[in-house]
């Protein structure tokens, strides 16, 4: 059965196992989240359920939002997303779903928004070569020829600099280490996107065994 959850990042550390091995995990404080509401095949065309996460001051949202929360009985928060469920009917409107959703040794992909880099050029961006850097080459960083000459045009899809980061991006089949129900920290192996306080969704992996 597919699982999920909101957290926000918190940060990387390290942990021990019992054989004295070290992890390097990042500590997620994952929920307590809200179900908002409930979507089913025969209204909406799928199962889902909807999510909150993180209360806001109702002066910050507005009347449609305030309405929408209020028919679930639950103040405005902050973060709203959908989980794709089996079975709808497991779930209520206003069930809160804390960090024990998820055990240690579980796999599960989790979902982020990247460090954003600003502009960057096509070494930093793309990971593209550098010319020869000995003196008299007058080619260093630069992006190199766009197209063919008889087009006259730059193709679409090519290779350029630009803004770097700041995009969706999902790192799958992570492993859960540690699960702290009391203070709704999970601690995942590895790195996940996203800078510190970074919004993450966290879901049963889609290659899990």
């Amino acid at each position: 059965m597919s699982k999920g959850i909101l957290g926000k990042k918190v940060g990387m550390t390290q942990v021990f196992t019992e054989e004295g091995k070290l992890i390097p995990v990042t500590v997620v404080e994952a929920g307590p989240c809200y179900v908002v509401q409930k979507k089913t095949a025969n209204m909406d065309g799928y199962n889902a359920i909807q999510v909150g996460f993180a209360f806001k001051r109702e002066r910050l949202a507005n009347r449609p939002e305030k309405g929408h929360f209020q028919k679930a009985s639950l103040k405005p928060m902050r973060f709203v997303r959908e989980f794709k469920v089996d079975d709808v009917e497991a779930y209520e409107i206003g069930q809160e779903i804390k960090a024990d959703v998820f055990s240690a040794g579980d796999r599960i992909d989790v979902v982020g928004v990247s460090k954003g880099k600003g502009f960057a050029g096509m070494i930093k961006r793309h990971g593209a070569r550098r010319g020869p850097m000995k003196h008299g080459s007058k080619y260093h960083h630069r992006t190199g020829s766009l197209g063919a000459k008889g087009p006259a045009r730059v193709f679409r899809g090519r290779l350029l600099p630009g803004r770097a980061g700041g995009e969706r991006v999902t790192v799958q089949n992570l492993e859960i280490v540690r699960v702290d129900a009391d203070k709704n920290m999970i601690l995942i192996k590895g790195a996940v996107p996203g800078p510190k306080k970074g919004l993450l969704i966290l879901k049963t992996s889609v290659k899990a065994k």
